[in-house]
């Protein structure tokens, strides 16, 4: 296989018309140069040059082999300026997978800031409510960024973004409406808007709750997270849901719980991240999650 040098010394000699001249274009030797261009011709098994009084001219190999070896330079140099800008985040895509509840408070504010800022890069979102199945499409080179509930334990690197709390939503007027914060054991028998099965909270949720020894009557299930909270101001139950799925202007009431509950949110990369991704991963870590003001003054103790 030519190398890119020997190429890079064909068209060398090509524009000058001479191999010295070549040598001192290249900044390199004239018998390397004479070295480069036999390996290219024992490569292609005929002569490219001829060696004449005043220099060297192309044969007709040679000039067939030139314009593609010119091409073949443009297309490596390409090739770098196109990782160089990728890794500037000046260029390039980032294929983002990340869980349903994720997608607006944690990553659009990110990619309305990167599609101003750094608008060259194309930014895909694939969206789902189970895990299941979703580090498969980093074994096959379809992702680059999985934003999903940690901890993750596994055979992919993970880099925590940050913590998101657990909390309760109810209806005014509800007994617990009150309480500032409340503990799980005080929600033993009421209506609970469940989750459906196809959506990851759902599992756990129910270990959760039966980890704590409390139990609760599912009257409604939803695959939509949002949709939780929003139920369960409408009466039919109360919701126990990230608080990113709390939406501002919130009818209902949103509370803490009692010890805190929290849970971890991190960005799974089949290895090391790459600068773009470390670079998108990054803001991810400085902006968190975003929970809407009036939310957040409901969550202050009194």
């Amino acid at each position: 296989m030519a190398t890119l040098r020997a190429l890079e010394c064909l068209i060398a000699v090509t524009d000058t018309g001479s191999i010295t001249e070549a040598a001192r274009l290249l900044h390199s030797s004239q018998p390397a140069v004479s070295q480069q261009i036999a390996a290219l011709e024992r490569e292609t098994r005929t002569p490219l040059l001829r060696r004449e009084a005043r220099g060297v001219s192309l044969t007709p190999a040679g000039r067939a082999a030139v314009a593609d070896a010119r091409r073949a330079i443009d297309a490596a140099a390409s090739a770098v300026r196109s990782a160089r800008a990728t890794g500037e985040a000046e260029g390039g895509s980032l294929r983002l997978v990340c869980a349903q509840s994720l997608t607006v408070p944690l990553l659009a504010p990110v990619i309305r800031a990167w599609h101003r800022h750094h608008p060259q890069v194309a930014i895909s979102i694939r969206e789902a409510v189970k895990p299941d199945g979703l580090f498969s499409l980093m074994d096959g080179e379809g992702v680059d960024v999985v934003v999903v509930p940690g901890p993750f334990d596994g055979r992919f690197t993970s880099t925590v973004l940050a913590e998101e709390e657990i909390v309760l939503t109810a209806p005014r007027g509800h007994r617990l409406a009150e309480q500032s914060a409340v503990e799980l054991a005080e929600l033993d028998g009421e209506d609970l808007v469940h989750f459906a099965p196809d959506n990851g909270l759902s599992s756990w949720l129910d270990r959760s709750l039966s980890a704590a020894g409390v139990r609760l009557k599912p009257v409604v299930r939803t695959a939509v997270t949002s949709a939780a909270p929003q139920l369960a101001a409408a009466g039919l139950g109360i919701a126990i849901s990230p608080v990113s799925a709390v939406s501002a202007g919130f009818p209902g009431v949103v509370r803490s719980f009692s010890p805190r509950w929290a849970r971890q949110l991190v960005a799974v990369t089949p290895g090391e991240p790459d600068p773009l991704a470390a670079r998108f991963i990054a803001d991810l870590r400085t902006r968190g999650v975003r929970v809407p003001q009036d939310v957040q003054d409901q969550l202050r103790p009194s």
